[in-house]
């Protein structure tokens, strides 16, 4: 019998019509999730703002302290399973899907550091005739309710990475997973709430609509918008947001990879490799653009075909896959399109290029394709891999830049000084020297630039957008 997942919001609710769950890898039906019509969404929303406006009602930080170590334990015990699961709804290969469960534990146990390192500071006063006989300091309060939206690609570190913060920060949190990959997100909230969380503190829910939704997240009792996905739907629902409403949005970008002509290939190149074709390239910071010197194009481009042809692609939760399937079906077609109009217009594709079934896709490399088609200046997230010659690292640069994203970045060179005039001119919040694009821990600062995205991530930047700092400056006769 079908698993089916009822509704996580406090009180429940009738419940709509169920959505089903397929595995992207043979469509095979995983699970059914229960939708949230206007009332369920509704009373989430009335839930949330009610408990953050009713101080007594708080969880004080021991308390949350404690539950996040035991979700932390409880995680730790069933990471096989949820590892499968992640595997089985999103088409990330067991074997990577294992690191993100680890990625999520120690993401939880951050939260937990983040609570135990969190206070405010002293204000300056008595330095001038006007400050006199005042004492001023801060600390830091939950911001209010906050709604998530989360994405497909890593369906268990990134709900982690936005309902944790909340939890640790003491907000009121309803989030809505991706409808391709809601199960490990409905698995973590049943855990949060196995481990003592009161179920008002963190509701999930699957709106029936779009508009629905839309709702939720433009709500005037929203404080905070956690959004990760799609710009076009990011930075339409920011517009939209209610006066008031803060927000962080993570979206991905073209993340592009200067080669000199001195770099280690044998060192570089199967970083690249893992960078670009990991997760089949759905990561918002995949290598997509490498910029090589002309003297190393070819042989860079040469060494990526080799690395990709022979990765095993295939079912996720086959210990040997190493590439997956993308999420959807037009996801291959999108790609394959846009693979063969480079080829058309003049790039040489040197390996993959042609789809292995309606939901895989190979590792693919093309050398030279133009900078006007759309594996040169959209995002690909696909397995594929564009390589430029450049005639040097100044060229390379202007090229990496020339695209509206700017996220993270790599050069791979053995010259301190090319390695810092990368840093210095590349576009890019982080640049990774001798590195792939996709490198992260996630207690770093994560931040899209321009259309990439809005504000920082990472558990402890997420936790500090989540408080408010409230300050007291008293007056004393004795001071």
């Amino acid at each position: 019998m079908t698993e089916h997942f009822h509704l996580m919001t406090a009180g429940a609710g009738e419940e709509d019509a169920p959505k089903e769950v397929r595995a992207p890898y043979d469509h095979k039906l995983i699970a059914t999730v229960a939708t949230a019509g206007a009332a369920v969404v509704e009373g989430a929303l009335r839930t949330a703002d009610a408990l953050y406006r009713n101080r007594d009602a708080w969880l004080p930080a021991h308390r949350r302290v404690e539950i996040l170590e035991k979700t932390a334990a409880i995680m730790s015990e069933r990471a096989e399973e949820l590892a499968l699961g992640a595997a089985q709804e999103g088409g990330k290969p067991l074997i990577d899907s294992r690191v993100e469960v680890a990625r999520a534990i120690d993401g939880v146990k951050s939260c937990v550091e983040c609570i135990r390192s969190n206070a405010g500071e002293e204000i300056p006063m008595r330095i001038t005739p006007s400050s006199a006989q005042r004492l001023a300091f801060t600390r830091r309060e939950p911001i209010g309710p906050v709604v998530a939206f989360s994405a497909f690609n890593h369906p268990l570190n990134l709900i982690v990475h936005q309902v944790g913060p909340a939890i640790a920060a003491g907000c009121p949190v309803i989030v809505k997973p991706a409808a391709d990959t809601a199960l490990s997100c409905f698995r973590f909230v049943a855990i949060l709430r196995e481990a003592g969380l009161p179920d008002a503190w963190c509701q999930a829910l699957m709106p029936t609509d779009l508009d629905l939704a839309t709702q939720l997240a433009t709500d005037r009792r929203v404080a905070f918008f956690s959004f990760i996905g799609s710009a076009r739907v990011g930075w339409m629902l920011r517009s939209k947001l209610a006066s008031g409403t803060r927000c962080a949005l993570e979206h991905g970008g073209a993340a592009p990879v200067v080669v000199a002509a001195d770099a280690d290939l044998d060192d570089a190149l199967p970083l690249l490799a893992k960078g670009g074709f990991y997760h089949a390239g759905q990561v918002c910071v995949s290598v997509q653009r490498v910029f090589a010197h002309q003297s190393v194009a070819r042989q860079v481009a040469e060494g990526l075909a080799r690395l990709g042809s022979a990765m095993v692609v295939g079912d996720p939760t086959d210990p040997a896959t190493e590439v997956g399937p993308l999420i959807r079906p037009k996801e291959v077609e999108r790609v394959h399109q846009w693979v063969n109009n480079a080829v058309v217009k003049g790039a040489e594709r040197l390996c993959g290029g042609e789809p292995l079934s309606e939901t895989c896709y190979p590792p693919t490399v093309l050398l030279n394709p133009p900078e006007d088609v759309e594996v040169s200046c959209q995002e690909i997230f696909g397995p594929v891999i564009c390589v430029y010659s450049c005639a040097d690292v100044d060229e390379a640069i202007r090229r990496a830049n020339d695209v509206p994203y700017s996220f993270q970045a790599a050069v791979m060179t053995r010259d301190i000084d090319t390695a810092m005039r990368c840093y210095d001119r590349l576009n890019g919040s982080a640049i990774m020297i001798n590195d792939h694009t996709a490198f992260r821990v996630d207690w770093m600062p994560f931040a899209g630039l321009r259309e990439s995205g809005f504000g920082v991530g990472g558990i402890p930047y997420t936790f500090h957008d989540m408080q408010v700092e409230k300050m007291m400056v008293l007056r004393s006769k004795s001071l």
